[in-house]
């Protein structure tokens, strides 16, 4: 098995030699190049997932894990972590995981994997490995059951008797009696979902370790229905106080079957990929972590909120252009901030006076200081060693002669623990 680990906007290079990680063979880049440009985000924002040039391979914006015959890529973000050079992919991935348990407001117990299995592990073993660990704990605990309606022709009555089907199936019969009756059955929504779940994780797991446990839950899952990801019934599940241990297992298999921020392919060629756009996953990150923040200020935050339009129609008052701003914080109903992420790199102002911010950003955040009559504007980056040593406030500049400013500001994302504190000095309380 070839595997290889890049980071996003790195360079692969083509080589003969199998073992060399430094490169990748031509025949294992093509394969993997054919199955990023099946990926639902192949063609998005800087050529998509991957440029599949003539002596490399080059990542874009989009993480994740790309696999082929024989061969897999993980792309992993450009995150500046302080840990040694042979442990920054691993302290790379537990900052990866975060980011996803938060932006998909889920709880991810990452307890059971020790430091090596971090540097070894790509990231969708890690995730195959939190999911398959803490289903085998619940099932091992007993699978949720629940009284499902059947009807069965029986030589005794059970339940109640089907009158119409007994008077026209057994009129001739009658020692066979029409029942309908109700019985506890584990074969309902809950335990359909999670065998689809490991159905699915079964077919792409590389480690040993994850395929074993994979195959035993797949036999304790054997008399469990084959239900399709598209005909799941989740709207039939319902977790309450007697099965509460599986909502984490709940929201993790949502997250593995579901298309929101990754895809699974195939085509002429077997392969698979599971795929996060960083743009979209640290916009969702800072703003789930922002509404945490602000508990118990009197302020709040809302999500992609706002969308007041940019221009009417003279003639028929038809609206044109509307305005989805990442994060609006309100205060009641006025809106106090507006705050835009950006995953891409500013620079340091000595290198560039307008520290390579765009000008169609700066636009964006002047319409909206007119369009929501708020004063501030935020431009959010990720943080990096370029930028100094402390994230925070970069840049404050007046929008035109109105009393409104725009913030360059940055955040560290590879804090840890401390990140929601930081979200807090930096962007959310600065004086102004």
């Amino acid at each position: 098995m070839i595997q290889r680990t890049l980071l996003e906007w790195g360079r692969l290079p083509y080589g003969s030699n199998p073992q060399d990680t430094t490169t990748i063979p031509e025949f294992a880049a093509d394969r993997i190049a054919a199955v990023a440009a099946r990926s639902a985000l192949a063609g998005r924002g800087e050529n998509g997932v991957l440029e599949h040039g003539r002596n490399a391979l080059r990542a874009r914006s989009v993480v994740g894990v790309l696999a082929a015959d024989g061969c897999a890529l993980e792309i992993l973000p450009k995150i500046d972590v302080p840990e040694p050079v042979d442990q920054k992919d691993a302290a790379i991935r537990r900052r990866l995981v975060h980011m996803l348990a938060v932006a998909l407001d889920m709880r991810i117990d990452v307890g059971t994997i020790t430091e090596l299995d971090w540097q070894r592990e790509t990231l969708l073993e890690i995730l195959i490995r939190v999911f398959s660990v803490k289903l085998t704990d619940a099932v091992r605990l007993g699978m949720p059951r629940r009284y499902v309606g059947c009807e069965d022709d029986l030589r005794a009555l059970r339940g109640s008797l089907d009158i119409t089907h007994q008077f026209t199936r057994h009129a001739v019969n009658p020692s066979r009696l029409a029942c309908r009756f109700d019985e506890l059955s584990p074969d309902i929504a809950l335990n359909q979902i999670m065998k689809a779940a490991v159905t699915k994780l079964a077919r792409i797991a590389q480690s040993q370790s994850n395929r074993r446990r994979l195959q035993e839950l797949a036999f304790a899952y054997a008399e469990i229905s084959d239900v399709p990801a598209s005909a799941l019934r989740w709207d039939q599940v319902s977790i309450d106080r007697t099965n509460q241990r599986w909502a984490e297992l709940l929201s993790l298999a949502r997250f593995l079957l579901s298309d929101r921020f990754q895809t699974s392919t195939s085509g002429s060629s077997p392969g698979f990929s599971l795929l996060f756009d960083m743009n979209v996953l640290f916009e969702e990150y800072v703003g789930r972590l922002i509404q945490r923040a602000l508990v118990g200020t009197g302020l709040r935050a809302a999500l992609q909120g706002g969308r007041l339009y940019c221009l009417t129609e003279q003639e028929t008052g038809r609206k044109l252009f509307q305005t989805r701003p990442d994060i609006l914080i309100r205060r009641g109903q006025e809106v106090v901030s507006v705050i835009d992420t950006k995953w891409k790199r500013v620079v340091a102002r000595a290198d560039d006076p307008k520290r390579g911010v765009s000008q169609a950003d700066v636009y964006q955040m002047m319409a909206y200081a007119k369009l929501y009559g708020c004063s501030r504007q935020v431009l959010l980056y990720p943080h990096h060693s370029g930028l100094g040593n402390d994230d925070g406030r970069h840049g404050r500049h007046r929008i035109g002669e109105d009393e409104a400013y725009l913030e360059i500001s940055s955040l560290d994302v590879s804090h840890g623990k401390r990140i929601t504190q930081r979200l807090n000095d930096v962007v959310l309380f600065k004086p102004i």
